[in-house]
């Protein structure tokens, strides 16, 4: 991509993303970043993390998906999952309400930090919708076509033999896994629909939700083995 750094994610992912790689889309998108970067422009995260969740996340081992939106567009947060920031880093108000819900489900005492690698080491993909931001300006990179490329990752997903949870959390995340065929529908994965934790919207079915229970349940009743949500504290 447009970073002199190489691109980093997992090799069960490269042969299958491969044609959007090589697409007019993502080439357009890689000028578009080279363009940005030569402007003197911000862009979060750092180029080798771009691509973490899937860097993270194997396609053969994702077991549970939850789509954001864009990364966190402030100084030192984002660092390629959704939802998640940098040790050392306040967790933003919708994280903060994901652990109050994760508390009242599971009765997980509330993380010390808001740093979510240890989800997807589990087979939680975190994957947004829009992989890059400007510095101050959310959303600044939409329609530039990552939406396209996340899409082809959530196809992949959607395709596995093996069952998995969709966390989707608000309209817009809904939207985007429209096509999911949940087993509600006949299909084999299942697809929890629930208000998106930010603060305007979790009180109008975020929290009661329970979807970290909900997807372990699930799990186990299709002899996987369920996720620790626990998040253990950061020593550095």
């Amino acid at each position: 991509m447009a970073d002199a750094q190489p691109v980093k994610l997992h090799a069960s992912w490269r042969e299958p993303l491969a044609e959007e790689f090589a697409s007019p889309y993502m080439a357009a998108l890689r000028q578009f970043l080279v363009a940005e970067k030569a402007a003197g422009k911000r862009i979060f995260p750092k180029g080798n993390e771009w691509f973490r969740a899937l860097d993270l996340t194997p396609l053969d081992a994702v077991r549970v998906v939850i789509l954001g939106q864009d990364p966190y567009h402030g100084e030192g947060q984002a660092h390629g999952l959704c939802f998640s920031v940098q040790p050392g880093v306040r967790p933003p108000p919708s994280l903060v309400n994901i652990y109050k819900e994760l508390h009242s489900d599971l009765g997980l005492a509330r993380p010390g930090h808001g740093f979510l690698e240890h989800w997807a080491k589990q087979g939680v993909l975190l994957l947004n919708s829009v992989l890059t931001v400007e510095s101050g300006l959310a959303a600044s990179h939409k329609g530039r076509g990552w939406e396209s490329f996340t899409d082809a990752v959530i196809r992949l997903v959607a395709a596995k033999e093996t069952p998995v949870v969709f966390l989707l959390w608000g309209s817009y995340a809904q939207k985007k896994a429209a096509f999911v065929q949940s087993v509600a529908q006949g299909g084999r994965h299942l697809v929890l629909k629930a208000a998106h934790p930010s603060p305007l919207s979790a009180h109008n079915g975020f929290f009661g939700s329970r979807p970290f229970s909900q997807a372990n349940a699930f799990l186990e009743a299709h002899g996987e083995t369920p996720v620790d949500w626990s998040l253990p504290e950061i020593h550095r």
